[in-house]
């Protein structure tokens, strides 16, 4: 497992230190949070640095100001949630480099949370600009990254801050590596993977890894349709990715060659149109009319996939089984996050839809783990070194 320097593993004690957290909350038409699970996330790393005497300077991204001060994208309301989420007042800075802001950073004292404005207020920020990074790193003194959220990108404030400053993890980014690391190194067996969502394009790196070790792998979703494509059965106007079915028909063929049980949906239910109210018919999939489009997975595969799943020691799990946002083709993504929460084994949901799923139900203190990243969690899935992760000192 990576080896990286945790929050644990330094003195904080009245030092400056600059956290990379992950405040990028969704909010309605008021601005107001409408859920603070992220901000919620970092209260571990938070908490520990006040309560060990550092003087905690925040920083993250809303949105996508696209490199302009916009008040629209104003941390302001994420400064009062966690202020009160703290108990604490939160000093926010009305920018995020420059002479006023150090000066509030100089003023801090023992266990003060400040936070500055949003990052990608600055172009540089998303260009991971060497100056940029070098100016905001003089605002502190070490330099923790618990955004494991954007921890695929290498960005100012996610990578190249860590040019100037001793680096560490934070809780948050400890633990998806501790879980989610664990789990694809060694994990306890059965271990089956579900994969959804619509296109095959965005978990091509995921599946060959995963083919290297689990033992099971399901797919759901718009993706299924590439793999029924290159398996010759009639897909009607269902979604295809027409330049990637030789390579679903290679993925078909590798699983095989490796003893992996590659499960495609037995049946789906289909509809004339891409619509909520449409009318709903169920086939098998090998029966699809040529006038209809899938949009969620059939009762029979959701019974199979769920069997499955109950019986796992281990399960990771990435992208909704069906048009997710259309509650009458929700079933079958509201189907597997049920059967996780039944699982007795290491259950890890990887962001996006999936784990909306698993929260709507109210199944999240179920599950082992729910990743605070999806694409960040996907690019782990792949195995690839994730540029925020790759710049933290080793122990």
């Amino acid at each position: 497992m990576l080896n990286k320097r945790s929050i644990e593993d330094i003195d904080v004690k009245s030092k400056k230190v600059l956290v990379r957290v992950d405040f990028n909350v969704p909010q309605n038409e008021n601005g107001e949070i409408t859920d603070d699970i992220r901000i919620r996330g970092a209260l571990n790393t938070i908490n520990h640095l006040m309560q060990n005497g550092a003087r905690v300077i925040l920083m993250s991204h809303l949105g996508r100001p696209k490199g302009k001060f916009n008040a629209k994208y104003s941390l302001k309301p994420v400064a009062e949630r966690l202020s009160a989420l703290i108990n604490k007042p939160v000093v926010l800075a009305d920018d995020v480099i420059g002479e006023k802001v150090a000066e509030l950073t100089n003023n801090l004292k023992d266990g003060d949370v400040m936070l500055l404005e949003n990052v990608r207020f600055y172009e540089q920020e998303e260009k991971n600009d060497p100056e940029f990074a070098k100016k905001i790193a003089e605002l502190g003194e070490i330099y923790v990254n618990d955004a494991f959220g954007t921890a695929h990108r290498a960005h100012a404030t996610t990578a190249g801050v860590a040019d100037y400053l001793p680096s560490a993890i934070g809780y948050l980014i400890k633990k998806e590596l501790d879980i989610m690391g664990k789990a694809i190194t060694t994990p306890e067996r059965p271990f089956v993977a579900i994969l959804g969502g619509a296109k095959v394009s965005d978990k091509i790196g995921v599946i060959e890894n995963l083919l290297d070790k689990v033992d099971t792998l399901l797919i759901g979703g718009g993706m299924a349709f590439t793999f029924y494509k290159a398996m010759g059965y009639e897909i009607g106007k269902s979604i295809l990715e027409a330049d990637k079915v030789e390579l679903a028909g290679n993925i078909l063929k590798k699983a095989e060659e490796k003893g992996v049980k590659l499960l495609l949906p037995v049946d789906m239910a289909v509809a004339p149109e891409f619509k909520n109210d449409a009318p709903i018919t169920m086939v098998d999939a090998d029966k699809m009319p040529n006038d209809q489009l899938g949009l969620d997975i059939g009762p029979k595969s959701m019974a199979i996939y769920s069997e499955i799943i109950e019986n796992a020691k281990t399960v990771v799990w990435n992208g909704p089984m069906g048009v997710f946002e259309m509650p009458n083709f929700a079933k079958g993504t509201f189907a597997l996050a049920d059967a996780m929460s039944k699982c007795k084994g290491a259950t890890i949901v990887g962001g996006g839809d999936s784990a909306a799923a698993v929260e709507q139900l109210g199944f999240a203190d179920k599950i082992t783990h729910i990743s605070t990243g999806g694409g960040a969690s996907l690019e782990f899935l792949e195995g690839k070194v994730l540029p925020g992760i790759a710049v933290i000192n080793e122990k």
